[in-house]
């Protein structure tokens, strides 16, 4: 068999691994690999070139990815999807692998449904793809985070501040929530519920009362807030940190921890689950599979339908929500 395969969407730690993993498996398989540069982009612009075993030499611990990404969905643009059928047909491909989040995975599904075999790999380090458990990149910006609110932490104990970090998250709270409890935060602000600015002021001056003199605050990116019964624009971090050192008087700093987040080697645990998924996608396409993803759990490995992708970002769920309001201010 002959398999494309590409990387889309944002970057994040372990497409490497996932790669090596495919790559390795469909040799000993006795397959071809074709990799497209720069995701759905060099699909449809013709930026393939054969991916060998040799290729994937020293790559399982590096972060980015060798085949590059780009955010570009093909059915956005005027005859992109046959395009895509072009360039099956052209380098005789039997299947597509797709490694991104929910837009790439999303436009996998439109590819699908143009009769083109297409599996998909999960990745984000938003872990919030519809139809999974865990993502490709997640562990490794958890920890990255964690370990930056340990250090804001012991800084704004030191000089009496408040410390507000940004973390990445534009329509859900999985990283602010797996960071935030793990690195000892005070209070959590996220897509999933509002956070009221006054409150939580409120909320922190009163635990300052008690004795301490800091607290930590994360925020994820695309958090809703509220001041004043009226919804807050414009940066998250930015918003709750100035309306915290206004509303408590405060000193305030802010952190935005940005692409760090995305960039740098894997940690073991996304290493490991890409190699499964790239393990897994391979056999997948052997087994006939045609427009699913594939979702690694404690069960092992399902493959969902494709077009699950259409139902948005999965949220934190309630129990997680509860586990929140439990260990911080709220």
């Amino acid at each position: 068999m002959r398999l494309g395969l590409l990387t889309g969407g944002g970057d994040c730690p372990g497409l490497n691994a996932a790669i090596r993993a495919v790559v390795r498996v469909a040799t000993r398989e006795g397959d071809e690999v074709v990799g497209f540069h720069h995701g759905w982009r060099g699909v449809v612009g013709d930026e393939a070139s054969p991916l060998t075993w040799e290729m994937t030499w020293g790559i399982l611990g590096s972060g980015g990815t060798i085949l590059r990404t780009a955010r570009y969905h093909p059915h956005e643009h005027a005859g992109g999807l046959d395009a895509v059928g072009r360039a099956v047909r052209r380098e005789k491909l039997d299947a597509l692998v797709v490694v991104g989040g929910d837009g790439t995975l999303g436009a996998g599904a439109r590819v699908a449904a143009c009769g083109i075999p297409v599996v998909g790999i999960p990745k984000t380090i938003d872990n919030d793809v519809p139809g999974t458990t865990r993502c490709i990149g997640f562990d490794t910006a958890v920890g990255i985070a964690a370990e930056a609110i340990d250090r804001l932490e012991t800084t704004g104990e030191s000089h009496d501040r408040l410390m507000v970090a940004e973390v990445m998250g534009r329509a859900t709270g999985w990283l602010a929530v797996e960071a935030g409890v793990a690195g000892g935060a005070n209070a959590l602000c996220l897509p999933e519920v509002p956070t009221d600015l006054s409150a939580l002021a409120s909320a922190i001056v009163e635990r300052h009362g008690a004795g301490t003199t800091s607290s930590v605050i994360v925020v994820a990116e695309g958090a809703v807030l509220v001041a004043d019964g009226e919804p807050v624009a414009g940066p998250r971090g930015t918003a709750v940190a100035d309306a915290l050192a206004e509303r408590t008087g405060y000193e305030t700093r802010l952190t935005v921890l940005g692409h760090v987040q995305r960039g740098g080697p894997p940690s073991a645990y996304d290493r490991f689950l890409a190699t499964e998924y790239g393990v897994a996608a391979v056999g997948a396409v052997h087994a006939g599979a045609d427009a699913h993803l594939l979702s690694i759990g404690a069960d092992g490995t399902e493959l969902v339908p494709l077009d699950v992708t259409g139902a948005g970002p999965r949220p934190v769920p309630a129990s997680l929500l509860d586990l929140v309001d439990k260990v911080t201010l709220g």
